[in-house]
C-alpha cells in the first residue's frame, strides 16, 4: 500500500490515477495511523511553500512525516513536494521548510527570452546514481512546472539536474528518502518507470 498524503495542496488525483495506472494500491489520506502504516509514501503538492507547510502543521503532519522519514520508509516528495523537505525558501520569507534535508529554494532567475513558471518539458542528467532513474536514459525529457527550484547543500544526494536560466537539483536520493522538482506522473513513460522504480524499492519490514 502506498498513502499519499492529502493536505489540502493539490494535485492529487493525477499522482493516485498514475500509482494506479502501474498496478500499486494506493490510499489517498491524511490520518497519521494509515501513513504511519503504509508501506511507501508520496507527498505531492503543487502551490505555495508558505501555504502549504502551514496545512502541513494545521493537519498535524510535520512529526508523521519526520516519523515516516527517520523509519526509512520509502519516501517521495514531488514538486512542492520536494521543496518542502528542506529548510526554506524564497518564495515564503521567515517561514521554515520540514528541515529533513539541508539546502535552500530559491527563485528562478529572470532573463530574456525565458518564462517563468518554468513549465514544459527538460531533459535530465544524472551527476550521481539514483535508484529512481534505474532504466531512464541520460537526457530523458520530463515535466516542470515551478517558478523556484532546488540548490541542495550536499551535492552527492543530487541524482537529476537540468537546465533552465540556471543549474537546478531537479531529484534527490538520501537513504530511502526521494524527491522530484517535475512531475512523474505527468511525463509519459520515462515518468512511469520513475515510479515503477519508487513501488519496488523495500518497504517497511521488507515489504
Amino acid at each position: 500500500m502506498i498513502a499519499l498524503i492529502d493536505y489540502d495542496a493539490g494535485n492529487m488525483k493525477s499522482v493516485e490515477k498514475a500509482l494506479q495506472l502501474i498496478g500499486e494500491d494506493v490510499l489517498v489520506t491524511r490520518d497519521p495511523k494509515e501513513i504511519l502504516a503504509a508501506d511507501k509514501v508520496v507527498l505531492p503538492g503543487v502551490g505555495s511553500f508558505g501555504d502549504a507547510m502551514e496545512n502541513l502543521h494545521h493537519f498535524g503532519l510535520v512529526p508523521v512525516i519526520h516519523q515516516v522519514v527517520q523509519e526509512q520508509t520509502p519516501f517521495l516528495g514531488i514538486c512542492l513536494g520536494l521543496q518542502l523537505l528542506f529548510e526554506k525558501s524564497e518564495e515564503s520569507p521567515g517561514v521554515e521548510g520540514l528541515g529533513i534535508l539541508k539546502g535552500e529554494i530559491l527563485r528562478i532567475p529572470a532573463a530574456k527570452g525565458l518564462k517563468i513558471p518554468h513549465m514544459g518539458w527538460n531533459n535530465i542528467r544524472f551527476p550521481n546514481k539514483g535508484r529512481l532513474f534505474a532504466g531512464v536514459p541520460e537526457d530523458a525529457y520530463v515535466y516542470f512546472v515551478h517558478s523556484y527550484y532546488l540548490k541542495a547543500q550536499d551535492e552527492k544526494i543530487v541524482t537529476a539536474t537540468t537546465e533552465y536560466g540556471t543549474h537546478i537539483h531537479a531529484s534527490v536520493e538520501s537513504g530511502n528518502l526521494f524527491a522530484c522538482q517535475f512531475h512523474p506522473e505527468k511525463s509519459s513513460h520515462v515518468g512511469l518507470q520513475i515510479l515503477k522504480n519508487f513501488a519496488k524499492l523495500e518497504g517497511k519490514g521488507g515489504r
